[in-house]
């Protein structure tokens, strides 16, 4: 199967375009998008991995689902576009940053900045249905993502990891340990932010493990 996706990311997921699941959720996706409204964009379902290609990613963090509201998704975990109002998670993470690194708040929820200095951007699933949260879960994305962080693992050395909330930290066991920095704590929304983001300090800590493997560290 062709996929339009960014060439090393091709190369590096070329066992999965035939598998079936993949076949099935292709055929899924290419439905909904013909009858329903679906988000993000079709052009943007692999944006993560068109601005950061497979050999440079430093960082990956993961999220969910897309953001299911208008003008939201644009293929980038925790990610709007620009002049769309910042979402609540985004924002305790600017609070993070600043708190930990003393940066200012930005005024953009775009982070598209980060996906291109090698941050890894990663949706487990990476569609949905407008208005309906978490609607495109169990067709495939989770499989597909999945070798994504394990591709990552296996082939790449000294990434950082940064796990929020227990259905990211869920995914720790496809990383090897050994070769890459994992770094968890309660998710950034409001409703669990002060039981443990706030504080992790995971913005300095990224930043310190890439520098001392001789990586460039993030602008964040």
């Amino acid at each position: 199967m062709d996929v339009r996706i960014e060439e090393s990311w091709k190369r590096a997921l070329a066992d999965e375009w035939d598998k079936p699941y993949f076949v099935k959720l292709t055929q899924f996706v290419r439905q909904q998008y013909s009858t329903r409204t679906i988000y993000p964009p079709a052009g943007k379902i692999f944006a993560a991995m068109d601005i950061c290609p497979f050999d440079k990613v430093k960082v990956v963090i993961i999220g969910q689902d897309p953001y299911h509201e208008p003008g939201q998704a644009h293929g980038l975990c925790f990610s709007v576009n620009d002049g769309v109002q910042i979402p609540p998670s985004l924002v305790n993470i600017y609070k993070e940053i600043h708190d930990d690194l003393g940066l200012p708040i930005p005024t953009s929820g775009n982070l598209e900045r980060w996906a291109r200095q090698g941050v890894l951007l990663l949706n487990a699933t990476l569609t949905v249905e407008a208005h309906r949260a978490a609607s495109h879960r169990g067709q495939g994305w989770e499989t597909f993502t999945d070798a994504i962080i394990q591709r990552l693992s296996g082939f790449r050395n000294n990434l950082v990891f940064l796990l929020w909330g227990s259905f990211a930290i869920s995914k720790r066991q496809l990383i090897d340990q050994s070769r890459h920095l994992v770094l968890t704590s309660p998710h950034p929304s409001p409703l669990s932010a002060y039981r443990g983001f706030f504080g992790n300090h995971h913005f300095s800590q990224a930043n310190e493990y890439l520098v001392r493997n001789g990586i460039t560290p993030i602008q964040w």
